[in-house]
């Protein structure tokens, strides 16, 4: 109940401060964000941080499935089997590479 009151405190104030502020700081704002997006570094710090994910995730799957073994349902075990099949592809679904 405290995270979704202050999730809607937070949003509330977001629209106040967004409606005050107007519609060309908002547009500074969003060019802002455009230009942050494409500026190669904060590019390269957010592929890092995906591929770093990845790699936890995967020594986390291989973690949990060795512990619990054959106790896993036919169907996770088949969906499992398949990520880990489709994970030496190279390309992640997004189309987005490993690297």
């Amino acid at each position: 109940m405290r995270y979704k009151l202050t999730f809607i405190v937070g949003l509330a104030l977001g629209y106040v401060i967004g409606t005050r502020a107007g519609r060309e700081r908002y547009e500074q704002l969003r060019r802002t964000a455009r230009d942050l997006s494409q500026n190669p570094s904060v590019r390269n710090a957010a592929e890092s941080a995906a591929h770093t994910g990845r790699e936890v995730a995967e020594k986390a799957m291989h973690a949990v499935s060795g512990k619990v073994g054959d106790r896993m349902p036919d169907s996770v075990a088949e969906r499992v089997r398949s990520l880990r099949e489709r994970g030496h592809g190279g390309q992640d679904e997004w189309g987005t590479s490993n690297t």
